[in-house]
């Protein structure tokens, strides 16, 4: 999708449970200035309204009409009717609120609404890391390539999505690639989400360490580079637990994707602590009741963020095998392999550009 010599301009919002923050994308830049409106999220009425002002300030702002309005809302949601459900910060939409409709009347053009796990997802496998790693493994002269991908936010909560060769799994129940409740390694009784969101690293740098600071993630990571007085070696198992857990849910959704895997939000900044965990549990060994083992994942995983490992990552095993009863040689490479990734977009950006393109790609 050449999306940057397209001239359709798609509206765009920023949904928050305290402001609406709306924008315009055009050529993948955005070209309106981003203004607020308070949410109104108690009102239902006064809601609505404000989401049909500040789209129709936009319209009035853009250099030609609109052609889509797209962007993420919370859940729970029927995402590919536009209904939006029961949510704890949007009180009025209790019941469900047919959102997607009444914006598609209101404005006499198509709205797309999806999750921003799945948005971040589609924006990496478009214009983010995917088409990066792809043309990194072209420079190597590596024949290697990828069409599919698992999105993992690490934020407040656990967000996910997955693109298989370009499409966005939605899912039968709008549910594709939600993760977040699979269960919890470390604690079994408990979803992944409890070990992986903001307050997990909260929770575990307070429990080993024994203090009663309320540190948020950025300085529980500064402990941990020796940046902040603290207790490194908590603040560093924090971020290795976070890894573990994450990379035991990530194992079993990605042996079904069988794609890259890039991660994203304000708890991925602290990647060099999560990484090593998460990827050496995606590595990690499973007993069978022969005495045997195999391997969490029928992939070898890598951490792309290091160079060494990227350059084995790029090289595989790669032979000339001849065909039989033949001169012909055909290439072979026997390593099956999947990397991890840090978004160098951020999860910002690329939800906004996830919502653009996927606006674009239903358009077409």
């Amino acid at each position: 999708m050449n999306y940057k010599q397209d001239k359709r301009v798609i509206m765009t919002l920023d949904a928050g449970g305290t402001n609406f923050v709306f924008s315009a994308m055009q050529h993948g830049e955005e070209i309106v200035k981003p203004f607020s409106l308070p949410a109104c999220a108690d009102d239902l009425e006064k809601c609505l309204g404000q989401l049909v002002t500040g789209f129709e300030r936009v319209k009035a702002e853009v250099p030609v009409a609109p052609s889509a309005i797209s962007f993420a809302f919370p859940g729970p949601a029927d995402y590919a009717a536009g209904i939006i459900g029961d949510l704890p910060n949007f009180p009025s939409f209790r019941g469900g609120v047919a959102l997607g409709p009444f914006l598609q009347e209101k404005f006499g053009i198509p709205v797309f609404i999806n999750n921003d796990g799945s948005l971040f997802a589609y924006g990496e496998a478009m214009s983010g890391v995917l088409p990066e790693i792809n043309r990194k493994l072209a420079e190597a002269g590596s024949p290697k390539r990828y069409k599919n991908l698992l999105g993992l936010t690490f934020g407040t909560g656990f967000g996910a999505g997955v693109v298989i060769d370009g499409e966005l799994l939605i899912g039968d129940n709008g549910l594709g690639g939600d993760i977040w409740c699979f269960r919890n390694k470390i604690h079994r009784e408990y979803i992944a989400e409890e070990g992986v969101a903001i307050r997990a690293v909260k929770r575990v740098y307070k429990e080993l360490s024994g203090e009663d600071h309320q540190l948020e993630p950025k300085d529980i990571c500064d402990i941990a580079d020796g940046r902040r007085e603290g207790n490194q070696e908590a603040a560093k198992r924090a971020f290795a637990e976070l890894g573990e857990v994450a990379g035991d849910a990530i194992a079993m959704a990605d042996t079904i994707v069988d794609g890259l895997i890039v991660i994203g939000g304000g708890v991925a900044n602290a990647h060099r602590h999560i990484l090593p965990a998460l990827v050496g549990e995606l590595n990690s060994p499973l007993k069978m009741m022969n005495g045997g083992t195999v391997h969490h994942m029928q992939m070898r995983a890598f951490n792309l963020e290091d160079d060494a490992e990227f350059g084995e990552f790029a090289k595989g095993e790669a032979v000339k095998i001849r065909v039989p009863d033949s001169d012909t040689v055909v290439d072979y490479d026997p390593m099956k392999r999947i990397g991890v990734a840090v978004s160098k977009q951020g999860a910002s950006r690329a939800i906004a550009m996830g919502a653009y393109l996927f606006a674009l790609h239903q358009l077409n």
